[in-house]
């Protein structure tokens, strides 16, 4: 069974490492929506796979870290592309989340990136 929860955010970036006159390469905005997916066996006594709580306290953290700021100005997304992103979204959710399955980061509602460790 797969649990999925989305989040929101606002934050801006610039991609460093795009050809000269490439859009991306100045500083914009997007309206990020990052949905993490855990796996596992649902529990007989609960009925769920785990709490959606412990998803959102598991990402507070880091939208707390992304929500209004510059991507770029983050260890570690110093070129934030939305793969970059989510390999960086994965790292901080692991150790708490042993159940993760997948993140998905959302940059644009026709552009994401699926990322499954």
């Amino acid at each position: 069974m797969r649990l999925e929860k989305t989040f929101r955010f606002e934050a801006a970036h610039w991609l460093p490492n795009v050809p000269e006159g490439h859009k991306c390469g100045r500083m914009h905005g997007h309206s990020f929506r990052v949905t993490v997916v855990v796996e596992g066996e649902v529990d007989p006594s609960t009925g769920w796979v785990m709490d959606y709580s412990i998803i959102k306290e598991a990402f507070s953290p880091l939208e707390k870290q992304l929500d209004h700021y510059c991507l770029n100005e983050i260890t570690g997304l110093e070129n934030p592309t939305s793969e970059v992103l989510s390999v960086w979204i994965w790292n901080k959710l692991k150790p708490t989340l042993d159940q993760l399955f997948e993140v998905v980061v959302e940059e644009t509602c026709t552009c994401r990136c699926v990322y499954r460790g």
